[in-house]
């Protein structure tokens, strides 16, 4: 589990492709100082399994339904990555609880001198984002201003502009999208019971 609270931009050194997967690796010395084997690391909010570390330095391996689902599949050596280890128990929830699941991708419209930022949704994830809610942009926690069908703002305070990819993103650029859990689960134990009242009361 992750909390969304990006401790290190890194970046991408290598970039393999293997069958119906791909392996990358990343530079990023805070967040491989401890790093091992089998450890989770969230790279751009795409939770993925350490295979090596050398230095300071770290691969890992990406399987075709990740790379499907994500930005990732995109990704170049030179590339900036939100880098942030997972969770401790007992550890400060500093943002919100995330798996690092990513649900789809969503493209960066415009960010305003105010740090209010668009960014256009996917088919079908809307319904899953409130206002005041949160939701993940590529890994950084981050909270709903507001929502359509299409598109979703959110307010963007320098620091993070400063510490994470989305201070350099531009127009067009995609962004991992992951989200709120606990709304998927709602939908999928209240829609049986919602479709039963709609069938008895002849809709």
């Amino acid at each position: 589990m992750f909390t969304g609270i990006v401790e290190e931009l890194g970046e991408i050194t290598a970039v393999e492709q293997l069958p119906n997967a791909a392996r990358l690796t990343v530079r990023g010395p805070v967040v491989s100082s401890d790093a091992r084997h089998g450890d989770s690391i969230a790279v751009s909010g795409v939770c993925l399994t350490v295979v090596e570390v050398r230095g300071d330095e770290f691969t890992l391996d990406v399987v075709n339904e990740t790379l499907q689902r994500s930005r990732l599949a995109k990704i170049a050596t030179g590339d900036r990555v939100n880098l942030e280890r997972a969770t401790a128990v007992g550890a400060r929830l500093g943002g919100h609880i995330m798996q690092g699941h990513v649900d789809g991708t969503g493209v960066f419209r415009s960010r305003d001198d105010n740090g209010l930022t668009r960014f256009a949704l996917p088919s079908g994830l809307s319904r899953y984002i409130v206002e005041k809610g949160s939701i993940a942009v590529d890994g950084i926690s981050l909270t709903v201003t507001s929502v359509t069908n299409d598109e979703f703002t959110v307010a963007l305070i320098p620091t993070t502009l400063e510490l994470t990819t989305l201070g350099r993103a531009e127009p067009g650029d995609l962004v991992n999208l992951e989200v709120d859990v606990l709304a998927k689960y709602v939908e999928k134990l209240a829609t049986p019971h919602l479709r039963g009242a709609a069938e008895h009361n002849g809709a």
